[in-house]
């Protein structure tokens, strides 16, 4: 990004704005910026993202958790199953919860319709980071080492609500309206 962090630009506006971080007021704000500069588009340049002065990157992540949740990292995914499955994304943003066989277990905000994305992140960062059940069904992914093309960009918890809503899904075999549908059923049925 030549030197420039849309991360830190986006925090200077929150702050000139009046904004508390990690409010609900905060959370709506990021929601609504992230909307009128994208409209509707997609972040292309993932990588430009990754490598904005604000992130760390990071050869492993933390797998290990202080409490029911852990860092929050993207990172570009190339899934060991993907000819079977019936979508994917190719550059997860998740919360971390814990090591899994050969991997780790992260919550993929990207399943998540926005909306929903910023009442699960109100409750994470309002109530000491436990995430509720009915986020789980439809976001819980398991990762597999091998399969990461990248490193990890580390995004530290006052970017959260930036990252939460950057249009940064690299969406595979559906597009995120289809996506989102099954997202909202599975919730229901959990």
């Amino acid at each position: 990004m030549a030197g420039e962090s849309l991360f830190r630009e986006l925090e200077i506006e929150a702050f000139r704005a009046g904004i508390t971080p990690r409010t609900s007021k905060s959370i709506a704000w990021f929601r609504e910026k992230a909307r009128q500069m994208f409209r509707g588009r997609v972040v292309r340049n993932r990588m430009e993202i990754m490598q904005d002065d604000a992130l760390d990157l990071v050869k492993r992540p933390v797998t290990r958790t202080r409490g029911p949740v852990g860092e929050m990292y993207m990172f570009f995914y190339d899934p060991k199953h993907k000819k079977t499955l019936p979508y994917y994304d190719g550059f997860p943003l998740i919360i971390m919860l814990g090591p899994a066989k050969g991997g780790f277990m992260g919550v993929n905000l990207h399943y998540l319709p926005p909306a929903l994305r910023a009442k699960m992140l109100d409750v994470v960062l309002g109530n000491g980071g436990k995430i509720p059940q009915r986020f789980l069904a439809p976001a819980m992914k398991h990762y597999l080492f091998k399969h990461v093309k990248s490193r990890f960009a580390l995004v530290e918890k006052p970017e959260w609500e930036i990252a939460t809503f950057l249009p940064t899904a690299d969406w595979n075999k559906a597009g995120a309206s289809q996506v989102y549908k099954e997202s909202r059923r599975k919730m229901r049925a959990s």
